[in-house]
C-alpha cells in the first residue's frame, strides 16, 4: 500500500479510519487482519489495537458480524460512507444459488443483491435496497435495508427430525434456506413427511429461520399430497371458509317476471356452448340467427356472475382475494364455489340462464354493423365438445351443421383480419396428461388448436374487444371513464434485439424496422419452423422477449393482438377482473358515474399478482407430472432436442413429453467440450463435435428425483 493512501487512511481517529475502510469494501466481510494489511499495518500490537477496536466498534453496533471473526458495515452506517446515497424499492427475485435480484418498481436495470446483503429478504419480498458504488465492468448491486412487505411466510418442504429439534428443507429452489423447527414445534410430524411450516421469527445472527409446523400433508410422491403442496407453496387455500360457503348455500337459483322484464330475452334463439370435453362450468355461449341473405345476428353471451355475487359480501372478497380459477393436472380449485361455478351459473344445455350478452349484426365479410350490450336470458340448445364441433367442421354433418359452419366462416375471416392488421400467432405447445385412478400419469400428449378452438377464441375476443371500445373509446375533448383493461406492453428493445441476434446464429430472420412488420416476421417465422426441432424452443423465447399482459386502468392497447383496446368481459366464473368489467359495463350502461381510478387500479394489480401465482402453480404441477411420467423409465431411450446450452452441460426436451433434463457436461466422457456461449454450443476439443441449441438428439433417461423434479439424461448415439 503506498504511503500518500496510509496518509490519507490516518485522517480522523482509528474508529473513524476502520469505519471507512468497511465502507471501501461494502461487499466484503473483513476480518481485524484483512482490515490491517489494507491500512499497511504489520506490527503486531497495532494490529491487536485495530482488533480491539473492531470488536467495540460490533459491540456499539456500528458494525454487524457475518461469520465468526469477519464483519461488515449495517446498511444504515454504510449510507453515511456510500459516494451514492440511492434508495430504490422492489420486489426480490430469488435464485437457488442464494443470490438475488430486485425488480425495481420504476422499472430499468435488476439489482444484483449478495447473499450476505439480502437482510433476511425472501422471494417475493417488496423491499428498500441502498445502491451500492457502482464496480467497473460489473452488474449494479445494492444492500437490501428494509422489508416493507413479506410475501408470504408459510412454505412447503420434507421434514428432517433430530432428537431435540428438526429442520424442514424447502421444496421451493427460490427458498435456499432451511427452517429451523424447536422440538416443541414440530406438531408430532414425523421424520420424512411433507408438511407446511410458518416462519415465526429470524434472529439477526442466525443463518436459518425458526418456524412451526402449521399442517402435515403427508407422504413425498402420493398425488394428492403433492397437489396440495403446490397449492399451499403458492399460498392457495385448500377449501373455501365456512361463511362463503353459507352465502352461496343462500343464492336460489329463480327466474321471475319481474328479472326476465329487465332482459333480452333470447331463450328461442338457436344458442350453444363449445368447450372441452371435461369442462364442468360453461361461461360463455354463442347464439346465430339469419336476418337476411347477408346478414346475421351473433351474441356472445356469458354467465351474469354478478347478478349472484354482490360486493361487500364474504362470497365477493373470497373471489377477489382468490383472483382466478387455478387448474392444475388432475384437478380445478374454483374462484368461486361449486354450486356457483357448476350449478347456477353454468350455461348447461336446455336450462334457462341468466347472462351479460354483447350481440352484433355481422355481414358476410364479417364486418360489424351495429352491436349491443346487456342482460339477457337464454336457453342453450346444444353442447358441444371441441371435438364434437370440429368434426361438424371438416365433414359438414352432425347435429346443426349450417350454424356450426356459419359460425366458422365468420370466425375465419376475422381471424385472417386480425393476422393482417398485426397480431401476433404465438402457438405454444399446451402438454396433457392421461392419469390412473391414483392420479399417475400413463400417458400424455399434446392438446392441438383447431379451427373449432378458434372459432370460440375469435367471438370471445370480439366481445372483449368491442366492451373496451364502448367503454373507453370517446370523443377526442371527453375523458373516459375509469375501467378494466387487458393490456400489452411493446417488447422490450434489448431482448428483443438479443433475440434477434439469437435468430440470426439459428439461421433465421426477424425484421424489427416497425411494428406491423415485425408482427408479419414473426409469424412467418413461426410457419417456417412448425415441426421441426427447434419450433418449441423459438416459440419459447420469443414468448419471453415479450412484455406480460397484465390488467390495468390505463389503457395502452394489446400489443401481441394488435387491438387498440381490450378487456376481459368472456370468463366471470373464472377471472375476477371479468367480473368487475361487468359491474363497471352495467354502471355505465345505466348512466352511472366513473369509479375511483386509484382504488381499481389496485384491484388491477392484485389481480395481475394472483394470475402469474396461478400460472406458476399450474406450470408447477405440469412439470411434476412430467418428471413423474418418466419415474418407470430409467434406463430407457426418447428422442429430444437440446434445449439449452450452459456451463454445466445440455438441456435436452423430450418430444414424447416435453419434460426437460441435463446432460452433464462432466459425464460426456467421449471428448473433452467447452462452451461456445455466444453461439449456443459446446464443442468437443479433439473430435471437433458440435452440439448446438435445437440439436436433435436421443437420450438415455439416467436419474429421475421427484422431490427436485430433476432429470438426469445420458447421450446416446
Amino acid at each position: 500500500m503506498s504511503s500518500k493512501k496510509n496518509k490519507r487512511k490516518f485522517k480522523g481517529t482509528l474508529q473513524g479510519v476502520i469505519l471507512s475502510e468497511f465502507a471501501d469494501n461494502p461487499f466484503k466481510a473483513l476480518n481485524y487482519k484483512q482490515v490491517s494489511f489494507n491500512l499497511g499495518i504489520r506490527d503486531k500490537a497495532t494490529r491487536d489495537m485495530v482488533r480491539r477496536v473492531i470488536d467495540q466498534l460490533f459491540e456499539n453496533g456500528d458494525l454487524i458480524e457475518v461469520k465468526k471473526g469477519k464483519f461488515m458495515l449495517p446498511a444504515d452506517k454504510l449510507n453515511k460512507f456510500a459516494n451514492k446515497h440511492k434508495y430504490i424499492t422492489g420486489t426480490v427475485e430469488m435464485k437457488e444459488t442464494g443470490k438475488a435480484y430486485i425488480i425495481s418498481d420504476e422499472g430499468g436495470d435488476d439489482i444484483l443483491i449478495m447473499p450476505n446483503n439480502l437482510n433476511h429478504a425472501l422471494n417475493r419480498d417488496h423491499v428498500k435496497v441502498l445502491i451500492l458504488p457502482k464496480r467497473k465492468g460489473r452488474k449494479p448491486e445494492g444492500q437490501i435495508v428494509e422489508i416493507l412487505k413479506r410475501e408470504k411466510d408459510t412454505w412447503v418442504g420434507i421434514f428432517e427430525k433430530s432428537k431435540n429439534f428438526g429442520f424442514v428443507v424447502p421444496d421451493s429452489k427460490t427458498m435456499p434456506y432451511d427452517i429451523f423447527i424447536p422440538k416443541e414445534k414440530t406438531n408430532r410430524a414425523e421424520n420424512g413427511q411433507k408438511v407446511l411450516v410458518k416462519l415465526t421469527e429470524w434472529p439477526e445472527h442466525s443463518n436459518n429461520p425458526f418456524g412451526e409446523i402449521v399442517q402435515v400433508l403427508g407422504r413425498p410422491g402420493d398425488n394428492d399430497v403433492e397437489m396440495q403442496s403446490i397449492l399451499s407453496e403458492y399460498n392457495f387455500p385448500l377449501s373455501f371458509p365456512k361463511e362463503v360457503e353459507k352465502d352461496a348455500d343462500k343464492i336460489k337459483y329463480s327466474l321471475s317476471k319481474e328479472e326476465l322484464k329487465k332482459r333480452r330475452d333470447f331463450r328461442d334463439v338457436f344458442t350453444i356452448t363449445i368447450d372441452p370435453w371435461d369442462a364442468k362450468d360453461f361461461d360463455d355461449a354463442i347464439s346465430i340467427k339469419k336476418l337476411n341473405e347477408n346478414l346475421w345476428e351473433v351474441g356472445i353471451h356469458i354467465a351474469d356472475v354478478s347478478n349472484y355475487v354482490k360486493p361487500g359480501t364474504a362470497l365477493d372478497k373470497e373471489a377477489y382475494n382468490r383472483g382466478t380459477s387455478i387448474y392444475l393436472v388432475d384437478r380445478v380449485i374454483p374462484m368461486l364455489p361449486e354450486k356457483l361455478s357448476n350449478g347456477v351459473c353454468s350455461l348447461r344445455p336446455n336450462e334457462e340462464k341468466l347472462t351479460f350478452s354483447a350481440v352484433f349484426n355481422l355481414n358476410d365479410k364479417a364486418e360489424v354493423l351495429s352491436q349491443w350490450f346487456g342482460k339477457t336470458v337464454i336457453k342453450s340448445n346444444r353442447r358441444y365438445t371441441y371435438e364434437e364441433a370440429q368434426k361438424i367442421i371438416e365433414t359438414g354433418k352432425g347435429d346443426f351443421p349450417d350454424e356450426i359452419l356459419t359460425l366458422h366462416k365468420l370466425a375465419t375471416i376475422m381471424r385472417q383480419q386480425r393476422f393482417t392488421n398485426g397480431a401476433i400467432n404465438f402457438n405454444t405447445v399446451e402438454v396433457r396428461f392421461k392419469l390412473d385412478e391414483k392420479g399417475k400419469p400413463i400417458e400424455t400428449y399434446i392438446k392441438e388448436q383447431k379451427e373449432a378452438n378458434h372459432l370460440v377464441e375469435e367471438f370471445m375476443l370480439l366481445a372483449n374487444k368491442k366492451v373496451a371500445e364502448h367503454v373507453g373509446k370517446t370523443a377526442r375533448n371527453k375523458k373516459a371513464k375509469t375501467f378494466v383493461y387487458r393490456i400489452h406492453d411493446e417488447p422490450n428493445p434489448e431482448k428483443l434485439n438479443t433475440f434477434v441476434q439469437f435468430l440470426k446464429k439459428m439461421g433465421h430472420h426477424l425484421n424489427i424496422s416497425n411494428r406491423q412488420a415485425l408482427a408479419q416476421s414473426y409469424n412467418e417465422l413461426f410457419n417456417k419452423i412448425k415441426g421441426k426441432g427447434e419450433e418449441n424452443l423459438i416459440e419459447t423465447i420469443a414468448i419471453r422477449t415479450m412484455s406480460k399482459a397484465i390488467y390495468s386502468t390505463d389503457n395502452i392497447g394489446h400489443y401481441g393482438l394488435a387491438f387498440p383496446y381490450y378487456s376481459h368481459f368472456t370468463s366471470p366464473i373464472r377471472r375476477y377482473p371479468d367480473m368487475m368489467v361487468h359491474r363497471l359495463l352495467q354502471r355505465y350502461l345505466e348512466g352511472g358515474s366513473s369509479v375511483n381510478k386509484e382504488e381499481y387500479e389496485e384491484y388491477c394489480k392484485h389481480s395481475s399478482d394472483m394470475e402469474k401465482r396461478a400460472t406458476e402453480a399450474e406450470r408447477e404441477s405440469i412439470k411434476y407430472k412430467q418428471v413423474e411420467f418418466l419415474q418407470d423409465k430409467v434406463g430407457k431411450v426418447f428422442e429430444g432436442v437440446i434445449s439449452g446450452v450452459s456451463k454445466w452441460g445440455l438441456f435436452v426436451e423430450l418430444s414424447v413429453s416435453k419434460s426437460e433434463g441435463l446432460i452433464r457436461m462432466q459425464q460426456m466422457a467421449d471428448d473433452f467440450y467447452v462452451l461456445d456461449e455466444d453461439n449456443y454450443r459446446i464443442l468437443g476439443r479433439n473430435s471437433g463435435m458440435v452440439y448446438r441449441l435445437g440439436d436433435k438428439v436421443n437420450v438415455l433417461v439416467k436419474k429421475v428425483d421427484l422431490g427436485r423434479r430433476q432429470l438426469d439424461f445420458e447421450l446416446v448415439d
